[in-house]
């Protein structure tokens, strides 16, 4: 089970590199390779991530560093028996993609070829990599399987379809297996409250809710309400954080037992709209939520469902916290604590 506790384990297994290990997913991810008695390494910049979770929750050996440092990566490689490596090292704000695009090139593209080449030259041969559902672009068809046409309409997208291409490549060169999850709308935390969503700026629904909730923020905008569907406003696929972090545990272990590169979405197969969340989040949270009803956002489709069949079949991977209610309930027991609130 993902985000419990550290159990016994009978025997030693191998260090994992998790890049981004600070961040809202890569952390819920050190949490579930703990609990299943790997050792864990974390390289992050703390551009994003928080050096306070790594020295008081995760308790793991840390280094702050960068994926296009070249020199670091091969050190981390040469110190440390590393079996494989875990990426969650990119910046993920498809607004400032669009502003700032060589940012989000350097450091997701550049950035994940130098690990790449430090791998290869180090015979690290096993990478679960942190992809995107914005691969695909606008739907032609719903639910969204893995062989659904990629084209990205923001560089956020194309970075990670880059990174997936060059994995491909990488594979049939240099026999380098790879995992690559296509993640739908992470939300939720840790159920014990150690760890949660903290981003800055925020731009992720439940938890503009939940501060909206809190009274940090005055209001939570909708933006259309006119879409074709049941209430008008879009609908998404929620996915708990931590049955994310579970998810890659289990392609992790795939790899190492000899499996072959693959890519799998990663979302719980059922949409829930911008409406039915803040309900669940008054319900969960007992408090009004201002809302305030704005026009139709640029990019925004109706409706963005994935199925995560294939990830069920060949991973034997199933959602512990698919329903809406967990998952806000989870993120706001984390936000209380996070933010000093009771």
């Amino acid at each position: 089970m993902p985000c419990k506790e550290k159990s016994a384990v009978s025997s030693a297994k191998p260090t994992i590199l998790v890049t981004g290990g600070a961040g809202y997913i890569g952390s819920h991810a050190v949490l579930a390779l703990k609990d299943a008695g790997y050792e864990v390494l974390v390289l992050d910049n703390l551009v994003y991530g928080h050096r306070d979770l790594l020295e008081t929750v995760l308790k793991v050996e840390f280094v702050v560093g960068d994926t296009t440092d070249r020199p670091l990566l091969d050190r981390l490689f040469q110190t440390h028996d590393i079996a494989a490596v875990m990426h969650f090292a990119a910046y993920i704000f498809v607004g400032e993609s669009v502003t700032d695009p060589a940012k989000y090139y350097h450091n997701n593209v550049v950035g994940t070829l130098t690990l790449l080449e430090a791998m290869r030259s180090a015979s690290v041969d096993k990478f679960v990599f942190s992809s995107t559902c914005a691969t695909y672009g606008i739907p032609q068809f719903m639910p969204l399987t893995e062989d659904h046409p990629q084209t990205p309409i923001n560089p956020y997208g194309y970075s990670k379809l880059f990174v997936e291409q060059m994995l491909s490549d990488f594979d049939t060169a240099y026999g380098l297996k790879s995992v690559r999850f296509r993640y739908f709308n992470a939300a939720g935390a840790d159920p014990q409250g150690r760890l949660g969503e903290d981003h800055d700026p925020e731009t992720h629904l439940v938890p503009l809710v939940l501060q909206a909730a809190l009274g940090t923020r005055e209001s939570i905008a909708i933006f259309g309400t006119d879409y074709d569907t049941p209430d008008g406003t879009c609908v998404r696929d929620y996915i708990h954080v931590c049955d994310l972090a579970q998810a890659h545990v289990l392609g992790l272990e795939y790899l190492l037992k000899g499996g072959r590169s693959q890519t799998f979405n990663l979302g719980n197969g059922n949409g829930f709209s911008v409406k039915e969340v803040i309900e669940v989040a008054r319900e969960v949270t007992g408090r009004e939520i201002p809302v305030k009803l704005g026009e139709r956002r640029s990019g925004d489709t109706p409706v963005l469902v994935g199925s995560s069949a294939k990830a069920r079949e060949i991973l034997g991977w199933q959602p512990q916290y698919a329903e809406l209610h967990d998952i806000v309930a989870h993120a706001w027991q984390w936000h209380q604590k996070r933010h000093g609130f009771r």
